[in-house]
């Protein structure tokens, strides 16, 4: 079994076709959110299985990658390019992206180095200016239930998240510890209409709040 089948074979029985249909209208409220932290320029949307986000956004160009060929599941303008992450700045070009996202991915890489790694080729990629803007569950939030999910290998909170960045060349921008409900299978918020309410009032996230919203720049 290779790779990519290995990752489809996990994806396909942890999501059913419902589970997606769900995700795409949470991710229409979420994507015009997360564009108040964007950098110039084109967006990259890295390791991003359906393109929830990268559909739900404006940018002058959108892309997109990911391990597997998720192509079918994107719109016409987004440029895809399938590929493992940490061989990105061999095949995008580099100093280009105006935001680079990564959303529930890093704690699926080999270890701490690969994830130092991983973020190191996002600073290749970026533009001067441009924004990595992170989606990330905090093992520290989340407690034993980060592990239930047979793909999480590595555990981060929101500190060393901002200390791979910066060790990797980033500059933090912003740190919301606690942001989203640990999953999209989580009891609150699943419609747009309580993305939206749970958006707009923030003391939910205080309660609810389980994932890690992390922005840094390339500085210039």
């Amino acid at each position: 079994m290779t790779v990519d089948s290995d990752v489809r074979q996990i994806y396909d029985y942890r999501y059913e076709e419902e589970n997606h249909a769900a995700k795409e209208g949470i991710w229409r409220v979420l994507g015009p959110f997360f564009q108040r932290y964007f950098g110039e320029g084109p967006v990259l949307d890295l390791a991003c299985d359906r393109g929830y986000f990268v559909r739900n956004v404006d940018a002058p160009e959108r892309w997109a990658t990911d391990l597997r060929d998720v192509s079918a599941h994107l719109p016409d303008d987004v440029r895809f390019v399938q590929s493992d992450s940490l061989a990105l700045a061999s095949s995008l070009p580099t100093s280009y992206f105006g935001t680079v996202f990564i959303s529930n991915f890093l704690e699926h890489l080999a270890g701490p180095d690969a994830v130092l790694e991983q973020l190191r080729v996002v600073h290749a990629l970026l533009a001067l200016r441009g924004r990595l803007v992170v989606l990330q569950p905090n093992a520290r939030l989340t407690g034993g239930a980060y592990w239930d999910f047979l793909d999480h290998r590595v555990a981060l909170t929101e500190k060393s998240l901002v200390e791979a960045a910066e060790l990797a060349g980033l500059s933090t921008v912003e740190v919301i510890t606690r942001f989203l409900p640990f999953t999209t299978k989580s009891r609150l918020p699943q419609s747009p209409t309580a993305v939206r309410a749970y958006l707009a009032f923030r003391p939910a996230w205080f309660l609810l709040g389980k994932q890690t919203l992390y922005v840094g720049e390339k500085p210039s």
